[in-house]
């Protein structure tokens, strides 16, 4: 197992940035045999959070191995994994495009939507099942783990000495654009169900999960209510646990259970990478 960080220039952030990348490589040099192209999971951590929390807060890497699976990690910079037109920073494009093109030129990684991954946890969670949607010509599967489905909250948010700084409007503001238009917009969880269901396009599979101490399952519940009550095709689990590591540690076990992967034998093959 090969686990890389990598710095490049962003041109969706206009700024360099940074992403870990998880690459079972060594099975490839015992075999002495290439591969075909790996999977791939586009992995978003939360709030407060880096590029290296799922390496550090779960057993991410030795999962990967098992399954044959490239992941990639990327910073998010507690903004939510959202364009912001005001400040010029676009981590939607970031996410949904120039990252997906970046990593697949410099890694063998598959370009088939079948193949091709995205979760999170938390604002990373929110951010998965937002450009999971938005490009969901690229991304196949979807599943976020204590989703940050927070919008209600920040259409209503105010200033305030007794507010923590990340519910202050004047915060949300610097992270989403004008929250006058975020209803409707394609930072809206069920305006993008709307849209593709208008479009009559191809959803992705989803899949969500919440502990039931978290204090956002309901939030997750109304949201799975809602997918359901519109016909779209989801996997939901609730399971003990509260906003924490030990509760996505498990879960992200169960995410790489429901996706479509190799386990430890397959995947090798004599041919080149396609």
């Amino acid at each position: 197992m090969a686990t890389i960080q990598v710095n490049f220039f962003s041109q969706s952030l206009m700024r360099t940035v940074t992403f870990q990348a998880i690459l079972p490589v060594d099975k490839v040099l015992k075999c002495q045999q290439k591969i075909k192209p790996y999977k791939t999971l586009y992995l978003l951590h939360g709030i407060f959070g880096d590029q290296t929390d799922w390496l550090v807060g779960t057993r991410i890497q030795r999962w990967a191995q098992d399954h044959n699976l490239a992941v990639i990690m990327p910073a998010g910079e507690n903004k939510f994994y959202v364009d912001n037109e005001n400040s010029h920073e676009y981590f939607s494009k970031f996410i949904g495009e120039e990252l997906v093109e970046m990593t697949r030129r410099m890694f063998p990684l598959s370009k088939k939507r079948e193949d091709t991954f995205i979760a999170g946890l938390s604002m990373g969670g929110y951010g998965a099942i937002i450009n999971g949607l938005k490009y969901h010509e690229t991304f196949g599967y979807v599943a976020g783990l204590s989703s940050a489905l927070i919008l209600n909250m920040v259409i209503h948010s105010t200033d305030g000495d007794d507010i923590p700084y990340m519910n202050k409007r004047s915060y949300l503001t610097s992270v989403f654009g004008n929250i006058d238009h975020l209803r409707g917009s394609d930072k809206d969880y069920k305006a993008l169900v709307f849209k593709l269901k208008k479009e009559k396009a191809n959803f992705p599979q989803i899949y969500m999960a919440c502990g039931t101490e978290d204090f956002l399952l309901k939030a997750n519940q109304d949201y799975y209510e809602f997918l359901i009550k519109e016909g779209i095709e989801v996997t939901y689990e609730e399971g003990p646990g509260s906003h924490t590591w030990d509760f996505w540690d498990r879960y992200i076990q169960k995410v790489l259970e429901w996706l479509p992967l190799d386990n430890q034998e397959e995947g090798l093959s004599s041919g080149h990478v396609d």
